[in-house]
Formats: C-alpha cells, structure tokens, sequence
C-alpha cells in the first residue's frame, strides 16, 4: 500500500493527500476525513525513515509558507506541488507562522534536511538582507522582489503591488469615494503590504484625496477575524469613510463581516476592494471586487526559474507577473 493506492481510494490527488498525512492545515475537513478513513481501513503506516532519509539525500525542493491562513498560498502550494511532481520532483511543504523568520528556517533545513532548492511564499525582505548569506542552494521569492538585494541563488517573481494598490484607489475615486480606508498587513518597509500602502498613499497625494495614515489606515495580521476587529477599530476611529480596501482577499472577508455586524450595507453604504483573485471573491455576497494576482503563471515561471537554476546555476533572475483588478459588485458608484 502506497501513497498513490490511498489517492487512488480515497479518489484525492496524491499532493492532498501528502498533506493530510503530513497535517497541513489547507485540507477541507471533509477531504480530510474522507483520506484518514481509507488510511484507517488498509493500516496504512507512512515510513517516516525512509521519507526522513530521502529528505537527507537532498532529492527535494523544500517550499516555506509564511502564514497558514492565506488562500493565495494554499493555491500556489497546490500548482507547485503538481508542477514539480510532472518533473519527478518531490516538494517538502513547512508551514510557518506570518511573523516568523523564515530565513532562519531555511538555513536549519539546509543543514538538517539538505533541500537542492527552496522557494519562499512571502518573506521580510530586512530578513533576507541580514541573514540570508549562508545560505548557498538556488532559492526563489515569491509574491515578493528580491531585485535589490543582488544575491547571486535568490530569484523572485512577484506583482508590482505599488502599481496595483494606485489602481485600486484610482477606481475608487472615479466612482466619487474619497474618504478611504487601507486595511491589513504589517507596516514595516521591508513587507508586501507596505508596498501597498505606499501606493495607495502616491494615488491620494495624485488624485488630491485626504490621507492621514493614522486615522485610515488599520494594520492587522492576515486573518478573517483578525480583519473583522480591526474594521470595527478602523471605523469607529473614521466614521466618514466610504471605501475600505483589504490588503487581501481574506481580510476583505472579514471586513464585510464586520460591515454587516455594524449594520454598514456593502456596497450601498461602504465600498470594499481586496487583493489576490482568490475563487473565494467570486463567490461572496457582494461578489468581491479585487487585484487578481496570476497564480498559474506566478507557479509555472517560479518551478521553472529554481529549477534550471538547481541543474545549471546561473544569475538571478526577477520577474514583475501583470495583475488584473476584477470589478465585481462590492464598489458603489457615489453621486459626486
């Protein structure tokens, strides 16, 4: 009894199933139960040694999530995972939390575990720039731009999330909003939502909308509930407010929440704009209006750079993925 005989029964792709084994935390509870059942039933023991010694022999590319609750990265994971397993490749998947150092992970594995390559969804760029050094494998950044840190094994490919945020704030003020608040991410330069908040910043300055970064803007961690309290924080303290926008998907969720316990209508009394395109965003009510980030193509350029990088190192190589922003029926068009 293998891997792929309990994918097979449990009628999951052997990456679910690797994940329920190794309990990651992006498996529906359902898809879940479904593979621990079939496990039950053949008394299927997972050889953790010779999984232990594979890892040793450096045969894998280790891939190192910061946050656990963020449904880009669950997609990304996902089409890496298959994209590597296409070319005879296993991907070791490590979980860590979003305030985490992931660079001091990454140095631990490469002594312990021996990975031939890492990719990193998300990362603190003063993480990289102060620790990053000893570390010799091919690695590569995602949804971040490692372009200005010049080390010769880091890559990365990511969205111009300046350029993105100016858009969104731009859209908001051709339907009449003015008064918008900026929700989520960590506000240290080094992170991606400071990229976000300094566009939206460049776009008020641009367009002659107010902006005092201590009144509309609210930082949280990326979570639904952790958003759904900093909305309430963010419009208690800015009541006049009109549009909120979420520096992700995720956070946009519990932002709407939050709207709706507060009996704010969305749209009708306060707009909402996120950020990634997840497939939740097409599904909420309103449906969300959002910067969809290009995950297929973010996953196929990513396995593709690290891993010719991994058979033939050469010079790093950094790529700015377009972004779309998807108009759905969370933005309202004021009378101005």
């Amino acid at each position: 009894m293998t891997i792929k005989d309990i994918a097979r029964l449990s009628e999951c792709g052997v990456a679910t199933v690797s994940r329920v084994l190794n309990n990651h935390p992006d498996v529906s509870e359902e898809t879940r139960r479904r593979v621990l059942e079939v496990v039950a039933a053949q008394g299927f023991q997972p050889n953790s040694n010779a999984k232990h010694l594979k890892q040793q022999a450096g045969t894998s590319v280790a891939v190192i999530v910061k946050g656990t609750q963020n449904m880009l990265f669950a997609d990304l994971v996902e089409r890496i995972q298959v994209l590597l397993r296409d070319v005879g490749r296993d991907a070791n998947v490590y979980y860590l939390d979003e305030d985490a150092d992931e660079v001091s992970y990454a140095l631990q594995l490469c002594r312990e575990r021996k990975p031939l390559g890492i990719m990193f969804l998300g990362g603190d760029l003063e993480l990289f720039q102060e620790e990053f050094r000893p570390i010799t494998v091919p690695c590569l950044l995602l949804t971040n731009s490692a372009q200005t840190l010049n080390f010769e094994n880091l890559s990365s490919i990511t969205t111009d999330d300046g350029a993105a945020a100016r858009q969104v704030i731009r859209y908001l003020a051709e339907r009449g909003h003015r008064h918008i608040g900026i929700l989520g991410g960590n506000w240290a330069c080094a992170q991606i939502s400071y990229r976000r908040l300094q566009g939206c910043q460049q776009a008020c300055q641009e367009l002659g909308l107010p902006f005092d970064a201590g009144r509309q803007c609210e930082p949280c961690r990326y979570s639904m509930p952790e958003a759904c309290a900093a909305t309430r924080r963010l419009v208690e303290r800015c009541p006049e407010l009109t549009a909120i926008f979420a520096v992700s998907d995720v956070m946009a969720v519990g932002v709407i929440r939050a709207l709706r316990d507060m009996g704010r209508r969305v749209p009708e009394e306060v707009s909402v704009v996120g950020y990634d395109g997840i497939t939740l965003s097409d599904y909420l009510v309103p449906r969300l209006t959002t910067v969809r980030q290009n995950t297929q193509h973010m996953a196929e350029r990513g396995v593709d750079v690290l891993l010719r990088n991994i058979e033939r190192p050469s010079r790093p190589f950094h790529e700015v993925v377009p972004f779309q922003l998807i108009g759905g029926e969370s933005v309202a068009r004021l009378d101005v």
